[in-house]
């Protein structure tokens, strides 16, 4: 497996071999050995799943509070996304500070979203399946958001505005300066 840093060197793009011939490919997505061998060390408990029918579908900024937070591995087995993790750990470096990376079925790169980041994604192509894992189990009480198209974060979905296909939820998330993280750098979360 190729681990990659990103400019937020706690987010990392993981991209498993694959094997082929001509009935396709093989690829180990997943495996415990492989990334404590890179040193990242995580105990995923939990396996998430989603399907977005319409290019456009945008899901996030979500997070879960401590101490129920959430490190997330997140794959597309069909379909294509724009993956966004912001770092919103209290006296981070990169506090406020957004990366973003293209993960599809296609390249089968994965990234790994660390504790303390806001998540989202928005689909590139219809009918985009993803999955993720998860370390820790989903807490209602926990469940959070910022909104997805914050002027401060001013993050590029590659979209017009107008385009993006929202949940109730994600359409009334707080501003980023009108929230305060739950996450501190450096705290065991």
């Amino acid at each position: 497996m190729d681990v990659k840093s990103t400019d937020i060197k706690d987010v990392k793009i993981l991209t498993p071999r694959r094997f082929g011939d001509d009935r396709g490919f093989f690829s180990e997505s997943w495996s415990r050995r492989t990334l404590l061998a890179a040193g990242l060390e995580f105990d995923f408990v939990q396996d998430n799943e989603s399907l977005s029918r319409e290019a456009g579908t945008l899901r996030g900024l979500h997070y879960q509070a401590p101490p129920f937070a959430q490190a997330k591995l997140v794959r597309v087995v069909q379909g294509a996304i724009l993956d966004v993790a912001v770092d919103v750990r209290r006296g981070s470096p990169d506090f406020g500070k957004w990366i973003s990376a293209e993960i599809s079925a296609e390249n089968g790169a994965q990234i790994l979203v660390p504790r303390g980041f806001l998540h989202g994604f928005v689909t590139l192509l219809p009918d985009t399946h993803v999955l993720y894992k998860a370390d820790g189990f989903y807490d209602t009480a926990s469940d959070g958001a910022v909104l997805w198209n914050d002027p401060t974060l001013a993050i590029d979905w590659g979209m017009s505005l107008a385009e993006a296909h929202l949940s109730d939820k994600d359409k009334v998330a707080p501003l980023f300066d009108d929230w305060t993280s739950p996450f501190e750098y450096g705290a065991k979360l």
